[in-house]
């Protein structure tokens, strides 16, 4: 299997270098195979940390029901980030060190506390959540015309590749997270709404799934992570000269342009 994985990882990690996407990856993997896909989401991650680069959290993806029936799964998925991938809202991001980008509203908590039980209740993961911010993050498949299972997508780190955090945080006590309202514009166009109770019924039970699942894969959430919920809409496509503004209630807003 070593073989299989190393050889998967490299060419990941050469079509994210080169920004050219290489056809799916699901048929060398095998069928159902969600073991290997992270064992090789492991090896691309751990070649980026003997790059240099800092791992600085974790998102989550698959948290809609309707792309979980698209894709043929009962659950979500799990990728790394890293410092490399943040942009401060307001900043712009270059297209041309992308392949096929698309953005999407979200929610990002921050952690004050290490989460290292796979018995994790709900309540340790809001008292161990220091302050939640509206987020944009940018997807970005290496898998060609993004034509992508489940297998390809937990290879592919989730299909990450930058994310923005809004600038105004707040405690969880302050905002209604699951009834909250989002609207994405796009050059002050609507191109996307939706609301808390999108992602998996609530921003904070994808929190809960991912703090079990990393605990599990002996890879606990730590104290100071930043923790990607899962989309509260559409994610929209985007190319040069684009601006997003996401405006989450309760929130600031949170913005990135596409040069």
């Amino acid at each position: 299997m070593s073989t299989l994985v190393d050889r998967l990882a490299a060419r990941l990690q050469e079509a994210e270098s080169a920004r050219r996407p290489i056809d799916p990856i699901a048929g060398e993997i095998g069928n159902g195979n969600l073991e290997i896909a992270y064992a090789v989401q492991s090896e691309v991650t751990r070649r980026g940390i003997a790059d240099g680069r800092r791992m600085v959290g974790r998102k989550i993806g698959l948290t809609s029901k309707a792309v979980q029936q698209q894709l043929g799964v009962d659950q979500p998925d799990y990728g790394a980030l890293f410092a490399d991938m943040e942009i401060s809202t307001g900043e712009a991001i270059d297209v041309t060190r992308l392949i096929q980008p698309r953005v999407e509203a979200e929610i990002a908590l921050v952690l004050d506390r290490d989460l290292p039980g796979e018995d994790i209740t709900l309540g340790e993961l809001m008292r161990s959540t220091a302050y939640a911010v509206a987020a944009l993050e940018i997807v970005d498949s290496r898998i060609r015309d993004w034509k992508i299972s489940i297998l390809d997508t937990v290879a592919d780190n989730g299909s990450s590749a930058r994310y923005v955090l809004g600038a105004a945080p707040r405690r969880l006590t302050d905002v209604d997270l699951e009834a909250c309202g989002m609207t994405m514009t796009r050059n002050g166009t609507i191109v996307s709404v939706g609301c808390g109770s999108a992602c998996l019924g609530h921003p904070l039970r994808a929190g809960l799934w991912l703090a079990r699942a990393m605990a599990r894969a002996g890879q606990p959430l730590r104290g100071g992570d930043v923790v990607l919920t899962g989309a509260l809409g559409p994610v929209s496509p985007v190319s040069v000269g684009e601006v997003y503004e996401a405006r989450v209630s309760g929130f600031g807003p949170v913005s990135v342009t596409f040069t």
